[in-house]
């Protein structure tokens, strides 16, 4: 089992995009604030980024959780980086071993601009 205190020494709020009609016809889409997680972030291997990169994916950074973590494709993970500056990270999936003791996200880093 992973120990939280050791292993996922990060925080990181879970902000899901909601989508609902604007009473005009359309939809407006909007990320609404769900949980905060424990979580280690961490680049990913040689491995893993051939495979994304052969897939097209962005994946630069994989997010280690608990496995009851409600993290899903689509979410962004916000939180600050090791140096204190804040990150927002894109969830391409999630995956679980077939041992459920932790839950993997191949994610992406969204920059601003000017950044």
């Amino acid at each position: 089992m992973i120990s939280p205190g050791r292993h996922l020494n990060r925080r990181l709020e879970v902000w899901r995009p909601i989508t609902s009609d604007d009473g005009a016809g359309g939809q407006d889409t909007v990320l609404v604030l769900q949980s905060t997680v424990r979580a280690k972030v961490d680049q990913p291997s040689n491995a893993d980024r051939m495979l994304a990169a052969q897939a097209g994916s962005q994946h630069d950074h994989t997010v280690f959780l608990l496995p009851g973590a409600d993290v899903r494709r689509g979410d962004e993970l916000r939180g600050t980086d090791r140096l204190g500056a804040a990150q927002v990270l894109r969830v391409l999936a999630v995956v679980e071993p077939s041992t459920p003791v932790y839950r993997k996200a191949p994610c992406q880093l969204m920059q601003r601009e000017g950044v």
